[in-house]
């Protein structure tokens, strides 16, 4: 059974009513920025990947926001 609990930190922004995009995308934002430290400081070739990973699925949070705001928008108007 995986792990489901947040850390402290996350737990707080979901019980502050942060959606889970905003939450995602905060934390990939972190995870990229470490990975691109890692590289930079030539730990390994591995963290480019990660970083390369990180940043694919953080353009994916920016197009699903936008798609939910717009399917937001759109059913206020009855579109």
């Amino acid at each position: 059974m995986m792990n489901t609990k947040l850390g402290p930190r996350l737990q707080k922004l979901v019980d502050l009513g942060e959606s889970g995009t905003d939450i995602l995308h905060g934390e990939l934002k972190n995870l990229a920025y470490e990975a691109e430290q890692s590289y930079i400081q030539g730990e390994s070739e591995y963290y480019r990947g990660m970083l390369d990973a990180f940043v694919e699925v953080y353009a994916l949070t920016y197009q699903l926001s936008f798609a939910i705001r717009d399917r937001s928008k759109n059913a206020k108007l009855g579109i």
